[in-house]
């Protein structure tokens, strides 16, 4: 059996020095793109692996990032295990490691982060359910540990010049994208079905809504309405890019109605909800299938009509299409597995590029996480139509 190859032969079949290997390796930023090209060549031609036990001595790095595994209850975990499995894959790329763990709150997950941090086990962390006011990235930013969030950094006073690098879906753009779809098929009084506000995603959500339906010249509600304001989400409410819903939803389990029960929630569609002259009507309720249907039927037995309905979630269109039938159109957003079970359209996130975005924001192009800095992606998703 022939050896493994070495830098050394890389460095010889490239023409170069070991060093500049090693530099193509890790920091191929600062080598010359015609040298690179050598250097990765000889590496593909010799099937050079680095050593990772030796590597990880020589640069003190652990070669690992940590990810809280968060608590997921029915649909929305879907989305969770896409992204996670897409971010394990782009970080083997790099010669980088998930390490996963679970914590039973904020406080519990700063604690393990503490140990992670102490103990040298990880180069940064991957951050996910971003909130208003999150303690998680203030108490990273003060230990200059490196991270990046899949979620906005809600509340910051400029998102594009945030402390700390994010990536995160345009929420806003798939809604808009969504509603235009079914004005461009004829519908008119679409409603929407979002979170109660202020929600950092779902009042994004419901933006892309209004946005389309005054480009469509059909008017929405007034913002400001009860169901439709767009303040900062409170701290504490969950708001993340994988379309968490705020506190007391998706987390809080998909089997329960909120309190008060589906009775409560169908009186809040009547009592809180919104509408217009076009017919639009704005309403809310938790990431609840039970709560979903009970605020759709209310709105039903309350005269309103419905060409269609556009959700801030998928949870939140299964029960929409309960309260409908499937004579109505109904666009969810996530596109989980459900969604395509039942045939419901619904906005796609791309997991992948957000986990490809968040693997360059910590590593540039290289195969080591960097000091901590700057920078954002903001992705477009694009919505799956079914029916």
């Amino acid at each position: 059996m022939s050896q493994p190859a070495t830098v050394a032969d890389v460095a010889a079949a490239a023409g170069v020095s070991r060093q500049t290997v090693s530099n193509a390796l890790n920091r191929p930023e600062i080598v010359r793109p015609a040298t690179l090209t050598r250097v990765r060549a000889a590496i593909d031609e010799l099937g050079y692996r680095p050593h990772a036990s030796a590597r990880r001595l020589r640069t003190r790095q652990s070669s690992t990032l940590g990810v809280r595994l968060p608590p997921v209850h029915g649909i929305s975990g879907a989305v969770l295990d896409r992204f996670l499995h897409a971010l394990v894959e782009r970080a083997d790329e790099r010669g980088m490691r998930i390490l996963l763990f679970t914590a039973t709150d904020l406080d519990d997950e700063l604690a393990h982060m503490e140990r992670l941090v102490e103990g040298s086990d990880v180069d940064g962390f991957v951050l996910t359910s971003t909130a208003h006011g999150d303690p998680r990235a203030a108490w990273l930013g003060e230990r200059d540990v490196p991270f990046v969030t899949f979620g906005r950094p809600w509340g910051v006073p400029d998102m594009d010049d945030a402390p700390h690098p994010w990536v995160d879906v345009d929420g806003r753009a798939g809604l808009r994208e969504a509603t235009a779809g079914l004005v461009a098929r004829g519908h008119r009084r679409i409603g929407f079905l979002g979170w109660p506000s202020p929600s950092g995603q779902g009042d994004e959500r419901r933006l892309g809504w209004r946005d389309a339906l005054a480009d469509a010249g059909l008017g929405a509600p007034p913002a400001g309405s009860a169901d439709a304001g767009l303040g900062a989400p409170p701290a504490g409410s969950a708001d993340a890019g994988l379309g968490a819903p705020p506190a007391g939803g998706a987390d809080a389990g998909l089997g329960a109605p909120p309190a008060g029960g589906a009775d409560a929630a169908a009186d809040g569609a009547t009592g809180a909800g919104s509408g217009s002259a076009s017919g639009a009507v704005d309403l809310a309720c938790e990431d609840d299938v039970a709560a979903a249907t009970a605020v759709v039927a209310a709105a039903l037995q309350g005269g309103t009509v419905f060409d269609a309905v556009v959700c801030a979630s998928d949870t939140l269109a299964l029960g929409a299409r309960f309260a409908l039938g499937a004579e109505v159109p109904v666009v969810g957003y996530d596109d989980t597995p459900v969604a395509a079970a039942v045939g419901i359209s619904s906005v796609e996130q791309p997991l992948d590029a957000a986990a490809a975005a968040a693997v360059e924001l910590l590593m540039g192009s290289g195969r080591s996480v960097l000091p901590a800095s700057g920078g954002h992606r903001l992705l477009a998703p694009h919505v799956v139509w079914r029916g």
